[in-house]
């Protein structure tokens, strides 16, 4: 890739609607977390926990994000992790965040959630009011967790209800399809929230027909194997519904084996909304410029290809219609300027 396009990738404006705020927790900082609220971790050192990152499946992986997790006690603790992602993101020229946070890896914990959503939604306003980034909070079921105790969760958030702007679904994929949740997002559809849902990540085509359908999503976090359905396919063009992808996380927990055998590249040639996105950037090897410029180092992407992926993270994103076309304006003009 030349220094050109890579440049492009690095500063074009951009929104990133897949990012895991407990995955952003790099090891540095749950080490300092660890010390301030003298959490034991079963780590020797910033290095050892480092070199733990070999995942073999997402299983393996959530091992140890719920381990690294345990350090979040305190509203500061919440709020320092979030504004370190949103430093990054900034950096990354990330204009508007949409992040989600899992309240149940830390309730069931004993940490009230109004602990959880006030430190986080206490960074997201501070990173509009300094730098005008604007932002907001999905707030993710537990799929490996009963409905019950999602509709649990639902009760303890309707008090934060103005915090948070929709509901998603993550964690483990096999095993849990969508249908599992289908009365707790109905009754957030009720409450008016945005409906996301992870699917076909690890989890059949299937699995995101489910989402659609039963749970009424409007966009599909992941979805790489909806090409394996080519209905499906053509029923996701036609609907327009986004995907939000994560490639470096796909070849992290070996959904593809590696970066050329990534399916980006085809997605957006079937005419698929797609978007690029870190998802668990602490843990995966980067954020979200570093799968921007890693795909496209692996694949015969080109400048037109950045363009409609930025695009794409702003038209898919839930800010509202006159901020969007602010964004989308900042897109087009940045790359006018690119090509005069």
């Amino acid at each position: 890739m030349d220094a050109a396009l890579r440049n492009i990738l690095q500063q074009m404006p951009k929104a990133e609607l897949h990012m895991h705020i407990e995955g952003s927790l790099e090891p540095e900082l749950i080490f300092a977390l660890a010390e301030r609220n003298q959490v034991t971790l079963n780590y020797a050192s910033v290095d050892a926990l480092r070199r733990a990152y070999a995942f073999t499946d997402l299983q393996s992986f959530l091992d140890i994000y719920y381990a690294g997790a345990s350090v979040l006690l305190k509203e500061q603790d919440f709020y320092d992790m979030t504004w370190a992602y949103l430093q990054r993101a900034k950096a990354d020229n990330v204009r508007h965040a949409e992040i989600f946070f899992d309240p149940q890896t830390h309730t069931e914990r004993g940490v009230d959630f109004g602990t959880v959503i006030n430190g986080i939604s206490r960074a997201l306003m501070d990173a509009h009011a300094q730098w005008g980034m604007t932002s907001a909070l999905i707030m993710c079921f537990l799929r490996h967790l009963s409905e019950k105790e999602a509709f649990a969760t639902l009760e303890q958030a309707i008090p934060y209800r103005h915090k948070f702007v929709g509901v998603g679904l993550d964690s483990s994929e096999q095993g849990h399809p969508p249908e599992k949740f289908a009365r707790v997002f109905a009754r957030c559809e009720e409450l008016g929230l945005h409906l996301v849902a992870h699917a076909g990540e690890e989890g059949p085509p299937e699995y995101i027909r489910s989402a659609l359908d039963i749970l009424h999503v409007e966009r599909i976090d992941h979805g790489v194997r909806c090409l394996e359905d080519a209905e499906l396919t053509q029923r996701l063009v036609k609907e327009k519904i986004p995907l939000t992808v994560c490639p470096l996380s796909n070849i992290k927990l070996r959904v593809f084996d590696k970066h050329a055998d990534h399916n980006l590249l085809k997605l957006l040639e079937e005419g698929l909304t797609v978007t690029v996105n870190s998802d668990d950037p602490a843990y995966f090897g980067g954020y979200v410029n570093d799968n921007f410029v890693q795909m496209f180092e692996a694949l015969p992407l080109q400048e037109s290809h950045a363009y409609q992926l930025a695009r794409n993270s702003f038209s898919a994103s839930f800010i509202d219609a006159a901020t969007k076309q602010k964004y989308l304006d900042e897109v087009d003009a940045f790359f006018e300027k690119c090509s005069g």
